[in-house]
């Protein structure tokens, strides 16, 4: 993307939250990385995201966020919109790899900076002080699992920044997305941060999701997104509900762990977390294959085991 209006124009649909495949080692496995990019693409997935809390940026360096970010865009050229998460706790990082995203083309996805006792006024002058380093515009990440939740009314007042394009909303309260659905939608885009709930936003008017376990069940959550998408409502309900099991244990275990061992079963560039992410044990794998082997044996789920 070249700038801001292209970013607003094609920031919208389902967007696979690509995982980092790392070696045994805990090396990047850029070929893996480049197959899992392929597969979402050559499936229709309307756009990427790459380096977010589930590709696990916060176990990784800066150069390696950076190298990352290119490898990414080399990958996939203009063929589809790809999200680069820029995060991070120290500003002067989260400046160099929002600067660098939009450089490569990309959309920086920048949350507040996690720091303690961060007050709303300060968030909002650090968003101020990012939005103008990219020529693509950011994307404000609203994520509560790294410890800061933007209210509505701060959401708010970052909509009015110039180069903010939209919001990935990972608070899913309902009244939450309820006010933000009908005060900010058309303004920006809107993006629900989570698969494992995304009927209601949708249905509210959001512009679209972000999805991990798209790296394991790519066929299923795609279908679900599309029958929505085309007012389907009845079959993206049944869809939802049909991998309802899977996403007990996403719950449970945790995500990216349980996203990476169900793409080893399938035969995908899962591989390995990084520490001080753990791999999930063999008794819970073996769990995960028992619902992958569930959803294979239902055709409605698309789902096919090697």
């Amino acid at each position: 993307m070249k700038d801001i209006s292209e970013s607003q124009a094609r920031l919208k649909g389902i967007f696979n939250i690509t995982v980092t495949p790392f070696t045994a080692s805990g090396e990047f496995d850029f070929a893996g990385i480049s197959r899992n990019i392929e597969r979402v693409i050559g499936l229709g997935y309307d756009g990427i995201l790459v380096g977010g809390t589930y590709g696990e940026f916060p176990a990784m360096t800066a150069d390696e966020r950076a190298n990352l970010f290119r490898h990414v865009m080399e990958v996939v050229g203009d063929r589809v919109p790809v999200m680069l998460c820029s995060a991070g706790s120290d500003a002067r990082v989260v400046r160099d790899l929002t600067q660098l995203a939009g450089d490569l083309g990309g959309l920086p996805m920048v949350t507040p900076p996690f720091v303690s006792e961060v007050t709303d006024a300060q968030i909002i002058s650090f968003f101020k002080q990012m939005a103008p380093l990219s020529r693509t515009g950011i994307l404000v990440y609203n994520a509560p699992g790294i410890g800061i939740t933007l209210p509505p009314v701060v959401l708010e007042q970052l909509a009015d920044i110039d180069g903010v394009v939209g919001i990935k909303q990972g608070d899913l309260n309902p009244t939450a997305i309820d006010q933000i659905a009908n005060r900010l939608g058309g303004r920006l885009r809107l993006f629900c941060a989570s698969d494992l709930a995304f009927l209601g936003p949708m249905m509210c008017g959001f512009d679209g999701i972000s999805t991990t376990n798209s790296g394991a069940l790519p066929e299923i959550i795609l279908a679900t997104y599309r029958a929505l998408e085309s007012g389907d409502a009845n079959t993206a309900r049944e869809l939802h509900h049909l991998w309802y099991p899977y996403r007990a244990l996403a719950r449970r275990y945790g995500q990216p762990q349980l996203v990476k061992a169900a793409m080893n079963l399938r035969g995908f560039d899962g591989h390995h977390v990084r520490a001080p992410l753990i791999d999930l044990e063999p008794e819970i794998i073996n769990l995960v294959g028992q619902e992958l082997q569930r959803l294979a044996a239902d055709p409605r789920s698309g789902v096919t085991l090697k």
